[in-house]
Parts: C-alpha cells; sequence; structure tokens
C-alpha cells in the first residue's frame, strides 16, 4: 500500500505533496513522488529542473517514513506514468493538485485532473493550493 503524488512545481503541487505527506505519516504508508511528461524536443512545463528535484528528495529524505522521487521522461504521457503507478504500486490514494478557477473554469476541471479521475482505479484526493 503506497501514497501517490503527481507533482509539479507550481503552488497546486506543493499543496498536493504537503498533503501527502501530511496523509502517509499519519498511516505509515511509503510515499512516492511522481513528476513525468513525455519529454521530447519540446520543453514540458510540468517537468521540474534538477534542482527543484533535489529539494524534493532532500525532504523525503527527511521524513520518518519510506518516500522516494521518481521522475519519467520516456516518451509516455504524465497519465500514463501514473495510471502505471497506480497498478504497479497498490496505490492507497494519489494526490493531485488543483488550480483555483474563474467561475466559467469550474464548469471544466482541467483536462489533467479530469483525465486523471477517469483513468485511475484508486481513490483520488484533490487539493487546491492556499
Amino acid at each position: 500500500m503506497t501514497i501517490l503524488v503527481a507533482y509539479v512545481a507550481r503552488p497546486e503541487g506543493r499543496a498536493a505533496l504537503d498533503k501527502a505527506i501530511e496523509i502517509a505519516t499519519r498511516r505509515n504508508e511509503p510515499l512516492v513522488v511522481v513528476n513525468a511528461g513525455p519529454g521530447g524536443h519540446q520543453d514540458d512545463p510540468a517537468l521540474i529542473s534538477g534542482y527543484e528535484a533535489e529539494r524534493v528528495e532532500e525532504r523525503l529524505a527527511s521524513l520518518s517514513i519510506k518516500a522516494e522521487f521518481k521522475q519519467f521522461v520516456r516518451g509516455k504521457s504524465a497519465i500514463d506514468e501514473i495510471d502505471n503507478l497506480v497498478k504497479e504500486l497498490d496505490v492507497t490514494v494519489l494526490v493531485i493538485g488543483l488550480r483555483k478557477r474563474t467561475a466559467v473554469g469550474k464548469l471544466l476541471l482541467g483536462s489533467m485532473a479530469q483525465e486523471i479521475l477517469m483513468s485511475v482505479d484508486c481513490p483520488v484526493l484533490c487539493v487546491k493550493a492556499t
């Protein structure tokens, strides 16, 4: 059983990481932080830099629970990578971050969040940044 968090270097990603750490620590479950994107010749804003990855890894190393960071850039979409990890790791909950939206934007959840909710076979906790 594992807590999985989809991480991006934005306020909503940091809020998701904070909540995932809280849940994993309280339940004493392993935590896996994933950052993924297809890579290639186009820069993907969801992929984090080496410096940001080091910061996440340092934070995870300071925890009292088993925690690891994974970054995938191997041609698959982030959603495919997350879905594969959900199946592989027996994930008890997936934590994702959501951006605040305008009234019109609230009609649509957001393509990534919506696709994750529709594709993964585990509970998903959506967290907003404060």
